[in-house]
């Protein structure tokens, strides 16, 4: 009975506060304004403030009429993801760390508490306490939304400028016509075996190459991982209708390879770039011709 009475109470409480929520979005959202999570976002227009201010608190109060405050499932949060998640990523851009972050968001609790203690100054002490307890309730789980919020949206950013760095450490460069190469320096692991696999088979369209060349000179070494991913690179190559080949294979390599009874098949290889280039030329029908160092051809 006593639990019963007790879900009722805060089931009222919920209501009361939401309620109260609708009548003072207003005078709610030009208080926010002026506090830092708004004021340092909107720092053209603070009718914007005040218009995402009125946003978030439409949203809370629909969370509070519900009954679930403290779900962050909550179908409201929803619009408070959408607005307070793109205002916390606009601060961490701007360097604030989660923890500011947050006190930033804990910090709109206060102007609110203090319209919700003005309102029910008169009722029955038992309401504002309720009402207080709910408040506090719903703005908690605010603060943990935009925060799961904020962290997840910096690991996305931190994904893309992986990405990104990913992309500009695996170029793709024209050797000649129809020969494009990937020089690559460091370990080639999952994540970047792909965005070669990528690179090379879009450049390989791009320029129409009939030849790719896949240099290994700046790779540290090579296990049955790495001779995985060149294979499966080799043989995309080859279903876009351009011969691979692999260069920069280094006696210590060769030996590693032998070693880890690792079969390239009918994989090209090349001991350097130079004689990868030199092999694609020759296979197009272009003489190659080395000069010694007075200019003259030898004989």
């Amino acid at each position: 009975m006593a639990d019963h009475q007790a879900a009722a109470q805060q089931e009222s409480a919920a209501h009361e506060v939401g309620a109260f929520l609708r009548g003072r979005r207003e005078q709610i959202a030009q208080r926010w304004a002026d506090e830092a999570l708004f004021r340092t976002v909107f720092t053209v227009s603070r009718d914007e403030a005040v218009e995402a201010g009125r946003a978030v608190v439409e949203a809370l109060a629909a969370v509070a009429t519900a009954g679930r405050v403290e779900d962050l499932g909550a179908a409201g949060f929803a619009t408070v993801r959408d607005q307070l998640g793109r205002m916390s990523a606009s601060r961490a851009r701007t360097g604030a760390t989660s923890a500011q972050i947050a006190d930033e968001v804990a910090a709109l609790r206060l102007p609110v508490a203090e319209m919700l203690d003005a309102d029910l100054a008169d009722a029955p002490a038992e309401r504002p306490e309720a009402c207080a307890v709910t408040l506090t309730a719903l703005l908690g789980t605010l603060r943990l939304v935009v925060l799961e919020t904020t962290l997840s949206a910096g690991q996305e950013l931190i994904d893309r400028q992986r990405l990104q760095l990913l992309e500009v450490a695996t170029p793709v460069i024209k050797l000649w016509t129809g020969v494009v190469a990937v020089p690559l320096i460091g370990t080639l692991d999952s994540a970047r075996s792909q965005v070669v696999m990528e690179s090379l088979l879009e450049a390989v369209v791009t320029q129409q190459a009939r030849f790719a060349i896949l240099d290994i000179t700046g790779v540290p070494t090579v296990d049955s991982l790495v001779a995985q991913h060149l294979m499966k690179t080799v043989a995309a190559a080859r279903l876009m209708g351009a011969e691979c080949v692999v260069s920069g294979i280094r006696p210590a390599i060769a030996q590693t390879i032998v070693h880890l009874g690792i079969d390239l098949g009918e994989v090209v290889t090349r001991a350097s770039l130079a004689d990868a280039l030199a092999y694609a030329l020759n296979r197009q029908g272009i003489a190659i011709v080395d000069q010694d160092r007075t200019g003259q051809s030898p004989r």
